[in-house]
């Protein structure tokens, strides 16, 4: 026999031997091993599934969010906020509700905060805004700091400052960062925090000497100075 041969009836014979332990395995499994392939195949099915859900529901949300932001733009704050009966349009609250983990609802949150808020109720605004999830980069910006408006606007100086900080840095440039910065040292201020009031005062001075917020920076830390004495 040649050594070619010898080669094959050994590779034929691992082979064998693998499919034997294979099926026997099997025979002896066969409820375990057919159970874990439906499961898998319950699991693909249910993630391409939820995929193409998940894209009809942005898909309804966004459609939806134009006839509310258009109330919205309009200052029509109580019809953006629940819709109209009249014109068959939902409002923020009602994509929020059904649309809830879409990027639409999302964004209804913060207009629900904002039209809210526009309706005199800070309260009600400040529950919406604590659910936003705030956007990366620049955009995150104004909603941070009208979040520190609402807590303003309902006594809580100390968080609001600290939400101004928040706002202050988390895109950091020479507009948006001193702007923040100036409102926070005012929040603490209004807190009774005179220590944190000049520290972010003092921060816009040395470190954005040139905006418009250093004069004011200035100001408050000589109103701060006579007040200690």
């Amino acid at each position: 026999m040649s050594k070619k041969q010898v080669k094959e009836e050994l590779e034929q014979d691992v082979l064998l031997e693998t499919f034997s332990k294979a099926q026997s395995f099997y025979d002896q499994n066969k409820n375990t091993v057919i159970g874990a392939v439906i499961a898998v195949i319950i699991l693909i099915g249910g993630s391409v599934g939820y995929y193409y859900y998940a894209e009809a529901q942005e898909s309804e949300a966004q459609e939806l969010m134009g006839y509310a932001t258009q109330a919205y733009l309009q200052g029509d704050y109580e019809k953006a906020l629940t819709g109209s009966d009249a014109e068959f349009t939902v409002g923020f609250e009602q994509i929020i509700n059904n649309y809830g983990m879409t990027d639409a609802a999302n964004l209804a949150r913060y207009y629900a905060a904002v039209s809210t808020f526009k309706l005199g109720n800070p309260q009600e605004g400040l529950q919406y805004i604590e659910n936003y999830e705030v956007p990366e980069g620049i955009m995150g910006v104004g909603p941070l700091s009208f979040h520190a408006v609402i807590h303003t606007e309902l006594g809580n100086h100390a968080e609001a400052a600290k939400m101004y900080v928040k706002a202050a840095e988390w895109n950091v440039n020479d507009s948006t960062t001193p702007y923040n910065y100036l409102e926070a040292a005012n929040a603490y201020h209004d807190a009774g925090n005179t220590e944190k009031a000049q520290q972010y005062a003092q921060k816009i001075i040395n470190e954005y000497d040139n905006s418009d917020q250093a004069t004011e920076a200035e100001r408050l830390l000589g109103m701060l100075a006579v007040a200690e004495k």
